[in-house]
């Protein structure tokens, strides 16, 4: 789930608006009277706490930085990156037959952190996944999604099946989230690291991660499918199944946007958001 840029919001006289078209998701110009939707304060804030918290790879932010993170993104809402829940894609009447496309779109992007947002049509799924050496925050900004997460077992009596591919773990999570709802925080090894997002109506998720995913650092994204235990297995515990890594999802492809809400413009003296 290797991301890099795009969002929405109004453009002096027109407002730039997210539709469906061919299960994709597309830009689409609607004139109305001019108002003012950017609020930076709150990213201002985020992106001077981000600066301020991640310290690059290796590192995982003390329960202090977490919490100072998860205050600020509690409080984000759709008009703090320049959405509004009345766009057309936030509708439900909007969702799409047959695999809906999800897209994304990054507001900023460094070596310590990135800050992107995801948008799934209703129905559209990212893939069970991984944050290898990542703490992440996942903030639900509009819509209602299923949540599936995982964390590795390590040490456990349980034999290992025959095929090497197989790996034990521990459900942490599986149930459904609608926004507004508190920020989600996964760590490298706890919190429900290999998580899958599944949107029942269309959502826009917030994600900050840090460190960003990177195959020269050895942070590539890895798929897996969850397997049930045996039988005989079961009786050990409920919340526990053997996940499998697998190849690269047909609906794992994402279409890049361009990010349209409060600009984070970089310069030699710091950032100016705008």
């Amino acid at each position: 789930m290797m991301v890099n840029g795009g969002g929405l919001l109004d453009q002096r006289k027109d407002i730039v608006e997210m539709k469906h078209a061919n299960n994709k998701v597309r830009y689409v110009r609607k004139p109305i009277k001019k108002k003012k939707t950017k609020d930076p304060k709150v990213l201002r804030q985020l992106f001077d706490s981000c600066r301020q918290v991640f310290k690059g790879p290796g590192t995982v932010p003390p329960h202090s930085d977490v919490d100072k993170l998860c205050s600020i993104l509690d409080k984000m809402r759709p008009k703090h990156v320049g959405l509004s829940k009345n766009m057309h894609f936030f509708k439900s009447e909007s969702a799409v037959k047959g695999a809906p496309t999800v897209a994304y779109t990054t507001i900023y992007q460094c070596d310590e952190f990135s800050i992107c947002i995801f948008f799934l049509p209703a129905n559209g799924v990212i893939p069970l996944h991984n944050h290898p050496g990542m703490t992440v925050f996942s903030k639900l900004l509009v819509g209602k999604m299923h949540i599936k997460s995982y964390d590795w077992v390590d040490h456990h009596p349980m034999p290992m099946p025959p095929c090497s591919q197989l790996r034990l773990a521990r459900l942490k999570a599986d149930g459904v989230v609608k926004a507004p709802c508190e920020t989600r925080v996964l760590y490298p090894t706890r919190g429900g690291n290999i998580h899958e997002f599944r949107a029942i109506t269309p959502c826009a998720v917030l994600d900050v991660l840090g460190p960003p995913y990177s195959k020269e650092e050895d942070r590539d994204c890895s798929y897996y499918k969850d397997l049930p235990l045996s039988h005989g297995e079961e009786s050990e515990s409920d919340n526990l199944r053997w996940l499998e890594e697998i190849g690269v999802p047909e609906n794992s492809k994402m279409d890049r946007i361009e990010y349209m809400g409060p600009q984070l413009i970089e310069f030699k003296g710091g950032v100016y958001i705008c």
